[in-house]
């Protein structure tokens, strides 16, 4: 096992017993919701982002207890979206992480219910005074996580996808709508250590750096994606493959072919690996994260 795996899996288990604190269980009329919640949050996954959370306010010796209400919260968000962009109406899946979807496990009402739930919860948590002891960084926190949800961000992201659909993108388009789409919930991850450490956007040239780093990881794990719907198998991916073919979406592969795809991908692990310089070895399994995102097979 490598120091990225066990790491990661470390944190899987922190982030995991978190979320399962979190979120409700009820015996009332509203079980069924907080169920669906519980259902979609801890079936599984890699907790990438929330990882990115913990080793981003490693760099800046925060403590845990301050940093995963963040962690938590960016995962709330992240699986939100999955929820809600496997509804018949978004992308109608019918597997994520190899189970029955949210609305196929339950139904189309509870699985809307539950996404709205997610997010909702997600911003309790960062605001919530049993976090970050300093009512400033909570409010910071918070703005950042509603730019990188909203429609500056991931939900204005998924309706450029949506819109690409009847349209004809080039890769300035793609790279945009990415930047949006998958790209904002990585920069919230990376730079929320920045921010619970009191490391004002302005003058912290560290802050920028980690910004600097998620742009580059979240296109390189949206062509890593790309690449995986094309070449990869639903055995492995745990939902449907190929879809953006069958919908005719403007993907990095077919705009730039799987080599050049993959040499794009491979570009950016080093603008991303080079971006972290000013933290020296302290940020070596941010450099592994990198890597790992276009050598990942699911």
């Amino acid at each position: 096992m490598s120091r990225l795996q066990e790491a990661m899996g470390a944190a899987a288990e922190q982030v995991n017993a978190a979320l399962d604190g979190y979120i409700p269980r009820s015996t009332d009329s509203d079980g069924r919701l907080f169920d669906a919640m519980r259902y979609s949050t801890l079936a599984g996954g890699k907790r990438l982002r929330p990882f990115l959370v913990l080793r981003s306010a490693a760099l800046f010796e925060v403590p845990l207890d301050w940093a995963m209400p963040s962690a938590a919260a960016i995962e709330m968000v992240h699986t939100y979206s999955l929820v809600h962009d496997d509804l018949p109406a978004m992308d109608d899946d019918d597997l994520r992480r190899g189970l029955p979807t949210c609305h196929k496990k339950f139904d189309d009402a509870t699985a809307i219910l539950a996404g709205d739930s997610l997010l909702t919860l997600a911003f309790e948590l960062v605001a919530a005074p049993g976090g970050h002891p300093d009512p400033g960084v909570r409010a910071e926190i918070t703005h950042q996580l509603a730019i990188a949800a909203g429609g500056g961000g991931m939900a204005g992201g998924q309706m450029m996808d949506l819109a690409a659909e009847d349209s004809t993108l080039d890769l300035t388009a793609v790279t945009r709508l990415q930047g949006k789409k998958t790209g904002a919930l990585f920069h919230f991850s990376c730079v929320a250590g920045a921010i619970l450490a009191k490391r004002g956007a302005a003058e912290s040239m560290e802050r920028t750096a980690l910004g600097r780093y998620a742009e580059a990881i979240g296109l390189a794990f949206q062509i890593a994606d790309d690449l995986l719907d094309v070449e990869g198998s639903e055995a492995d991916l745990g939902k449907a493959v190929q879809k953006d073919a069958a919908a005719g979406k403007a993907t990095f592969v077919n705009l730039l072919g799987l080599e050049g795809a993959r040499n794009r991908a491979a570009q950016l692990v080093d603008e991303a690996i080079s971006a972290l310089q000013p933290f020296d070895d302290k940020a070596d399994l941010l450099r592994d994260v990198a890597r790992f995102i276009v050598a990942r097979k699911n």
